[in-house]
């Protein structure tokens, strides 16, 4: 093969791999994306059960204990379990924010040091 055409082939090759790594760097983030959202919704949720339940069953619960206990007592022993609830929720959703950071598409990363290092020694031993 003449020295042009081999020149020719490889900037069509490079061009080609840029733009997969590219594609695969699109989708690997859009996949933390998605993930890094679903926690954004857990805390979302989390804070609109809590204002929901504390105002619908406040009252209730607190006339129910009142029976028992007094009133200031029945609303204590309320506003602790909410807060148990609620730091259920938040925890859960900090985890699942942390299993989508950092949005990197590391896989791309990876690839792309690949591809450099098979730059400097096309000929090498490393294979593709």
């Amino acid at each position: 093969m003449p020295m042009a055409e081999l020149l020719k082939r490889l900037g069509q090759d490079m061009g080609t791999l840029v733009r997969q790594e590219a594609e695969l760097a699109k989708a690997e983030v859009g996949q933390k994306v998605k993930a890094a959202g679903a926690s954004g919704g857990m805390f979302l949720g989390a804070y609109t059960l809590g204002l929901l339940a504390a105002g619908a069953l406040t009252a209730c619960l607190i006339l129910v204990l009142a029976r028992l206990v007094d009133a200031w007592a029945a609303a204590l022993i309320v506003a602790v379990m909410y807060a148990v609830i609620a730091s259920v929720l938040a925890l859960r959703g900090r985890d699942r924010l942390r299993e989508a950071a950092p949005p990197v598409p590391e896989q791309t990363v990876e690839t792309v040091k690949e591809d450099i290092r098979w730059a400097k020694n096309p000929t090498g031993s490393e294979t593709r």
